[in-house]
């Protein structure tokens, strides 16, 4: 039986219950948004004790499906204002599917000191007051926690840095990989100050001993299934061969190429050192240093797009540092040099904050003329004072809204008042109406519609022109949320828009698992769904069509090396979500 345990900060009491019916086929971001969207005021201050922090597993999460550990944080967005589903991997997923644990839903807020839940095996969950924890970095952490582990304990961690106890809006949440590194953020969207405004430091849940996986409906289907689906993750060319590679940095010189790779505060499309960033020199240089180029994120992993970087003396620095964070601590900021976006990218993590708003935020500190662009050293000075009492670090960790306000910078790269990643829309039209539209702010994730404008995966769509960018994005978006429910890896699109027999698979995991009659119409029905519930939470906190709309300059600022300018017609925008009224009246919420 799937359970829901809930965290009453408040009182300190921890309690399970099961999930309700209307709940049963919702895991990862269906029930973060379901709960926020039914439990959560839409007025509600994102750090004040009305809000929750929603850490949910994948309705996938804990089996043996390929790329289906992926885990979902929710909650109101201290940085967007609205509702906000972050994406991470790691092992926390799997851990909490071992354990039947649906989701943990973290309300209230601690009166005095600092708490840490721990979760154990046996199914025991408690608070531990940890105010000794206070103010550590997410790698000093994870030696404490690791400490106080039985010896061959077998353990998932989820925490935060000193961003987020001083609940600062572009916080993340580190979680473990299989290594116990805290390497992998659940980065948008402030969600670790809103776990810091709670009390709460650190998740730590084992599931050692425990056997097997959750009982499925119908094992051999289920092995078949994902058997089927595995062998079209290995033989698409992005997901069997780019990425497995290269890692996520396998974009850098294709992005770059195409003219849409963000410079110095997305004022050109191509940065002259990108092949110095890129994946192929990464895997060179790590290959020298004797590092890891190959591994999952979590176990069951068939993709394996993750890595280690090591320093020149072979020493662990941070993880393989992902496309979006090179390019945001790199070109974004005019630094072309890997061990210089390293330390950036380790700092990074160890004090808890999102790499893809601070690269933008500190893009933005440096056309403000405090910073040069190109000055690495000037930019970790900057970002290490982030997390501490000093003003500049307070603005910093506060996003590139913040700090263009506070600095006077007017060419801001938001959506929502969220950062844009690492594409930039106006030769990438596709991905521009994503960011436009999304329910969660600026976000490549909630529909790569690079899929189609740049990759050629799944059709093409020209991505200099308006036509059919619209319609490309909400397919994404609807087929997005739908993984992001399953706790499946948003690379699985690749083989999925290019091969029935990948779709088709997620269908016969998704029945043999539950026991219900999935078909194709039911699996995007549930992106729907999630949608649907996103959508109206941010109308009711009072979002509007002119949330819905990039930065002005992107519709006059014409962009090198193509020269261009976002033209996708508003009144298209404003069809996104024509389903919307549909799909709430299906469900009976308004």
């Amino acid at each position: 039986m799937r359970t829901i345990l809930r965290v009453d900060m408040s009182t300190l009491r921890v309690t399970s219950e099961p999930v309700p019916e209307r709940w049963k086929d919702f895991g990862g971001r269906a029930l973060t948004s379901a709960i926020v969207f039914e439990e959560v005021p839409a007025d509600a201050d994102p750090l004040g004790p009305a809000n929750k922090l929603i850490i949910a597993t994948g309705l996938l999460g804990g089996t043996t499906a390929p790329n289906g550990g992926r885990l979902s944080i929710g909650g109101k967005s201290p940085l967007t204002g609205g509702i906000k589903e972050s994406n991470v991997g790691g092992q926390l997923g799997h851990t909490l599917g071992h354990l039947g644990i649906a989701a943990i839903v973290v309300e209230g807020a601690a009166k005095t000191g600092l708490y840490s839940l721990l979760i154990e095996a046996d199914g025991s969950a408690k608070l531990e007051r940890t105010d000794d924890w206070a103010m550590l970095g997410n790698y000093a952490l994870a030696d404490k926690i690791a400490a106080t582990r039985p010896e061959g304990d077998r353990f998932a961690t989820a925490s935060i840095g000193p961003a987020g106890e001083k609940r600062l809006a572009a916080a993340s949440i580190a979680v473990s990989d299989p290594k116990g590194y805290p390497n992998r953020h659940a980065g948008r969207g402030g969600l670790g100050a809103v776990m810091g405004s709670k009390g709460l430091k650190a998740v730590i849940a084992s599931d050692r001993g425990v056997t097997g996986v959750p009982d499925h409906a119908d094992k051999d289907a289920f092995v078949a299934a994902t058997r089927k689906f595995a062998t079209a993750l290995r033989e698409h060319p992005v997901s069997g061969e780019g990425l497995p590679t290269y890692g996520t940095q396998v974009l850098t010189n294709i992005i770059n190429e195409a003219g849409g790779y963000p410079t110095r505060n997305f004022s050109a499309g191509q940065f002259e050192f990108a092949s110095a960033l890129s994946g192929e020199n990464m895997r060179e240089i790590t290959l020298e240093r004797g590092g890891n180029v190959k591994h999952g994120c979590h176990s069951g992993c068939v993709i394996q797009c993750s890595r280690y970087w090591y320093d020149k003396d072979g020493h662990y620095k941070t993880k393989g540092m992902e496309y979006e964070s090179v390019w945001s601590l790199g070109a974004d900021c005019g630094i072309g040099d890997l061990d210089d976006v390293a330390e950036l990218d380790r700092a990074c993590g160890d004090i808890g904050i999102d790499t893809i708003e601070m690269g933008a935020t500190l893009a933005v500190y440096m056309e403000s003329g405090a910073l040069a662009f190109g000055d690495a050293k000037g930019a970790l000075a900057a970002l290490k004072q982030v997390g501490t009492d000093s003003e500049l670090g307070t603005t910093l960790g506060s996003g590139a809204g913040a700090t263009g306000k506070k600095f006077g910078v007017t060419r801001v790269p938001t959506v929502k008042n969220q950062a844009m990643p690492a594409y930039d829309p106006r030769p990438i039209q596709g991905i521009g109406v994503t960011y436009a539209t999304s329910t969660m702010g600026a976000d490549h994730t909630a529909g790569y519609a690079i899929t189609a404008n740049v990759l050629g995966v799944g059709g093409s769509v020209d991505p200099l022109k308006p036509e059919g960018q619209v319609a490309l994005s909400q397919s994404l978006q609807i087929a997005t949320a739908m993984l992001d429910a399953m706790g499946l890896c948003i690379f699985v699109a690749f083989p999925v828009l290019d091969k029935p027999e990948a779709f088709e698979a997620i269908v016969e995991m998704a029945t043999a698992h539950t026991g219900k009659d999935w078909n194709a119409d039911e699996l995007m029905g549930l992106g729907k769904k999630v949608l649907t519930y996103e959508r109206l939470f941010n109308n009711h906190a009072g979002f509007t069509a002119a949330d819905d709309r990039l930065p002005a300059y992107m519709y006059t600022e014409k962009l090198p090396p193509h020269n261009v300018v976002f033209t996708v017609p508003d009144a298209e925008l404003d069809t996104m979500y024509d389903f919307v009224d549909e799909t709430a009246m299906a469900l009976q919420i308004s």
